[in-house]
Formats: structure tokens, C-alpha cells, sequence
């Protein structure tokens, strides 16, 4: 069983940073491949980014390639999502996940963990 929390969300103008924060209970949390999803008003929730439980290995969507950086630090049991360069399309909740499945996962059924979400606002 493993418990999410995010934090470091709020608003921010265009072109400027954030570090949203995911702190996970639990004492197998390197055994889990961490992510980010988000979901904006009126859309559907979609895949950010995934970290692998080593933290050797990333994978990202397009629209954030780039722009935003998913880490993961084993010892503090918390990931991490730097996102930089922010854009008025980047607003929503943000959502830390986790799956205990094998191989890359972009698929929200396919994660078994969500945290509350965190809320990103970013103005024009």
C-alpha cells in the first residue's frame, strides 16, 4: 500500500518555474515506477511523466519534453516534477501516481496509486 502527497502548486505567470513535490509512504517505494498526471477543466486526466524505481529512467509527454524534468530521490521517498517554461496549457491539477507494474505505463488505469492533486495555475 502506498500513500501520495503533493505539494508545491499555485500561480505562476508564463515563462516562470515550479517544483511540485510527492511525498509517498511506504517502505518499498523504490519498487514502484512513480508519475505525474494532470487534468484541466473540461479534459480528460493525461499522462505528464514517469520515472523508473531506480531513477535512471524517464519518459515524458511531447507537450512537456523539454520543459519539465520528473526525479525521484529513493532515500526521501519523494518525486519530483520541475517544470520550467510554464505555459497557460500547463494549467490543471496535478496528480502523483504510482504503479507496481512492469515497463513504462501511460495509461491511468494502469496506475493503482493517485495522490489529492496539487493545483497549477499559470496566467498570460
Amino acid at each position: 500500500q502506498v500513500q501520495l502527497v503533493e505539494s508545491g502548486g499555485g500561480l505562476v505567470q508564463a515563462g516562470e518555474s515550479l517544483r511540485l513535490s510527492c511525498a509517498a509512504s511506504g517502505r518499498t517505494f523504490n519498487s514502484y515506477t512513480m508519475g505525474w498526471f494532470r487534468q484541466a477543466p473540461g479534459k480528460e486526466r493525461e499522462f505528464v511523466a514517469a520515472v523508473a524505481g531506480s531513477g535512471g529512467a524517464t519518459i515524458y509527454a511531447d507537450s512537456v519534453k523539454g520543459r519539465f524534468t520528473i526525479s525521484r530521490d529513493n532515500a526521501k521517498n519523494t518525486v519530483y516534477l520541475q517544470m520550467n517554461s510554464l505555459k497557460p496549457e500547463d494549467t490543471a491539477v496535478y496528480y502523483c501516481t504510482a504503479t507496481d507494474k512492469v515497463g513504462w505505463r501511460r495509461l491511468e488505469g494502469e496506475y493503482g496509486y493517485w495522490g489529492q492533486g496539487t493545483q497549477v495555475t499559470v496566467s498570460s
